[in-house]
C-alpha cells in the first residue's frame, strides 16, 4: 500500500487505493446498522436466490466489505464454500468475527481487478452495491477477472445502482455512494460492460429504492 508522507502535522492520514467500506474508517462501526436500516439485507437475499448456489459449489464475493452478504450466503446455503475478498483490512476483521463458528467460509484481502485465484476456480461470483465505486477501466478489469475465475457455465451476479438520477433520489444516492462512477451504469452501461468482457449478460430485476433510487440486478454467465 502506498503511504502518504506528510509535510505538515495536519496531513497524517495514509493514502489508500480503495474506498473504505463505510467511506471513512471512523464510520465503520455504524456501517452495518445503516445498511440494515436501508434494507440492504433484502437486496442480499434476492441476490443469493438469483445466484442459487448448490451443494459443493464455490462462491466468491468481490468487495465483500464487512461480510454481510458472504455470511448470509453461507448460513442460507451451508453446503457451499464461500470466499469473501476486499481490500479494506478493518472491514475484513469485522467479517471474520461474524463468520466465527461457521465452516467453509473465509475472507481474504484482495482487489476485484486483480484476483489471485486460479482460472475457473468458482461457480458463482457475487457483487453487491460495489462496482459503481470503480472507474471504468477498473470496472472493466474486475469484469475480466470475474470471467477468468469462473468455471464454464458459472455466473456473476450483480446488484448495483442504475445510474445518476435527479431529485431527492439522485441527491441521496450521490451522498450515500460518495458519487462514485454512477454514470458508467446509466442506460444499460453496466450490462454492456459485462457483455464486452465476454459474459452473456441480462438485467433480471429492478427495484425503486425509497432513498437510493433505482437498483438493478444482473446475471452474467460465462459460456
Amino acid at each position: 500500500m502506498a503511504k502518504n508522507h506528510p509535510t505538515t502535522a495536519a496531513a497524517t492520514a495514509p493514502r489508500r487505493d480503495y474506498l473504505p467500506a463505510a467511506g471513512r474508517d471512523a464510520f465503520l462501526p455504524l456501517y452495518d446498522r445503516l445498511t440494515a436500516l436501508l434494507g440492504v439485507p433484502g437486496l442480499h437475499r434476492t441476490l443469493i436466490e438469483q445466484a442459487d448456489p448448490t451443494e459443493g459449489q464455490r462462491l466468491l464475493e468481490i468487495g465483500c466489505g464487512t461480510g454481510n452478504l458472504a455470511v448470509l450466503a453461507k448460513r442460507s446455503r451451508p453446503g457451499v464454500e464461500v470466499v469473501g475478498s476486499d481490500p479494506d483490512p478493518l472491514a475484513l476483521a469485522r467479517a471474520q468475527r461474524k463468520a466465527r463458528g461457521l465452516d467453509g467460509i473465509h475472507f481474504e484481502r484482495g482487489y476485484a481487478q486483480a484476483l489471485h485465484y486460479p482460472d475457473g476456480s468458482f461457480d458463482r461470483v457475487l457483487s453487491a452495491l460495489m462496482l459503481h465505486h470503480l472507474d471504468r477501466d477498473t470496472k472493466t478489469a474486475a469484469a475480466a477477472e470475474a470471467l477468468r475465475v469462473l468455471r464454464p457455465g458459472g455466473s456473476l451476479h450483480v446488484v448495483d445502482f442504475a445510474g445518476p438520477q435527479g431529485g431527492m433520489h439522485g441527491f441521496m444516492a450521490r451522498r450515500m455512494v460518495k458519487a462514485g462512477h454512477l454514470a458508467d451504469n446509466a442506460g444499460g452501461g453496466l450490462q454492456r460492460l459485462l457483455a464486452e468482457a465476454g459474459f452473456a449478460c441480462e438485467a433480471v430485476a429492478a427495484r425503486r429504492h425509497p432513498v437510493m433510487g433505482e437498483i438493478t440486478f444482473y446475471r452474467a454467465t460465462r459460456a
